[in-house]
């Protein structure tokens, strides 16, 4: 399996892959449950690159570690997945 560095890495410079509308779910601990994000609304800072932020409609910011990335969407279609 490509590790999940490598596919955000890809999205990021590959300019033709990259244009495509990503979404990237992830296992939130609170909610128990998958939650996905359009990438769009993600920033990686550049400090970090083992973890991700978004903030929620209160302004308030969420980190969350790569590792809890469970699943990548490209247009809609499941393109990578994390089973464990």
């Amino acid at each position: 399996m490509l590790p999940i560095q490598d596919l955000l890495n890809r999205i990021r410079w590959d300019e033709e892959f990259g244009r495509a509308e990503f979404r990237i779910g992830y296992y939130d601990r609170i909610e128990r449950s998958l939650v996905v994000k359009a990438l769009a609304d993600i920033k990686f800072p550049k400090d970090s690159h083992s973890v991700f932020e978004w903030n929620d409609s209160e302004g308030e910011t969420h980190t969350v570690p790569l590792h809890r990335i469970k699943a990548v969407y490209r247009n809609g279609g499941l393109i990578w997945q994390r089973t464990h």
